[in-house]
C-alpha cells in the first residue's frame, strides 16, 4: 500500500537529509513534527480501540483471534510514537489532543454498520491515511522519517479484508453494491477529514506547501491527493468493489 514510488525516488536533499538533531534546530519544523506524531499517534490509538471493537462483530473466532492480533499491532505502534514524543521533550497528551475531536468525529460519521463494513472501513480508511502519512515522510528528516515508515507498516489487514470481502461477494454478489458506495464514502470522509486537520495546524500546512520540507507547493499537494486517490481506485479493483 505504498503510494510513493520508491523506484524512481531521488537523493534525498534538504531536511530529508538530515536528522532530528539538525533538523529540530528550526522551531517550525519541530512544530510540524510534533504534530505529524500526535495526529499519528491518535490515529494508531483509535485504530486499536476499533479493531477491538470490530472483534465483537466477527462472525468466527478465528476472525476474532486475527481481528485482536491485528488490534495488538496497532497498539504497539502507538506505543512507539508516545515514546517518541516523550523522547523528544514533548508530553504525549498534549500533543495528541489537538486531533482527537476530527479523529473522533471521522469515526463516528462513518460507524460501520456489519462486519463487512468494518472490514472496509478498515482497509480503505487506513490506507488512505497511510498513503496520506508516507507522502509527507518523504519530505522528513530521516529519524522521523524511519519512524513513520516502521508504524505505518501493514498489520495483516489488508490481505485479511480482501480475502473476506471478495469471499462475501462471491456468496452475495449484491454485497457488492452497498460496499461500493460504503467505501466511495469513506473515502470522501477520509479526504476532508485530512484536508481539516492539516488546515487546522499552521505547521503542518506549512509544511506541505513547501515552507519546512524542501519540495511541496501547492502544485505537488494537488498531485499528490490525485495520487492517494489512484491508490484508492486500485484497492477497491482489490476488493472486487466499482471505485
Amino acid at each position: 500500500m505504498q503510494t510513493p514510488d520508491e523506484t524512481n525516488a531521488t537523493p534525498a536533499t534538504g531536511i530529508a537529509a538530515r536528522d532530528w538533531a539538525t533538523a529540530a534546530a528550526d522551531p517550525q519544523y519541530r512544530a510540524a513534527v510534533v504534530d505529524l506524531l500526535g495526529a499519528l499517534a491518535y490515529g494508531e490509538l483509535a485504530a486499536f480501540e476499533r479493531l477491538a471493537e470490530d472483534a465483537k462483530l466477527a462472525p468466527t473466532l478465528a476472525d476474532k483471534a486475527e481481528l485482536a492480533k491485528m488490534a495488538s499491532a496497532e497498539f504497539g505502534h502507538f506505543e512507539r510514537l508516545r515514546d517518541r514524543l516523550a523522547e523528544v521533550g514533548e508530553e504525549p497528551t498534549a500533543a495528541m489532543e489537538p486531533f482527537a475531536a476530527a479523529l473522533d468525529g471521522f469515526h463516528r460519521q462513518t460507524a460501520p454498520s456489519d462486519w463487512l463494513e468494518g472490514l472496509v472501513k478498515a482497509y480503505v480508511g487506513d490506507s488512505i491515511a497511510s498513503d496520506f502519512y508516507r507522502e509527507v515522510a518523504a519530505r522528513l528528516d530521516s529519524d522521523t522519517r524511519s519512524l513513520v515508515l516502521a508504524v505505518l507498516d501493514d498489520t495483516g489487514h489488508a490481505s485479511f479484508a480482501v480475502e473476506k470481502v471478495r469471499a462475501a461477494i462471491e456468496a452475495e454478489p449484491r454485497v457488492g453494491g452497498r460496499l461500493a458506495l460504503w467505501a466511495r464514502r469513506l473515502m470522501g470522509e477520509a479526504l476532508s477529514q485530512a484536508q481539516r486537520v492539516v488546515a487546522e495546524r499552521d505547521a503542518l500546512s506549512t509544511m506541505l506547501v513547501g515552507g519546512v520540507a524542501d519540495g511541496f507547493d501547492l502544485a505537488e499537494v494537488g498531485r499528490m491527493f490525485t495520487r492517494i486517490t489512484e491508490a484508492h481506485t486500485k484497492r477497491m479493483s482489490a476488493l472486487g468493489l466499482a471505485s
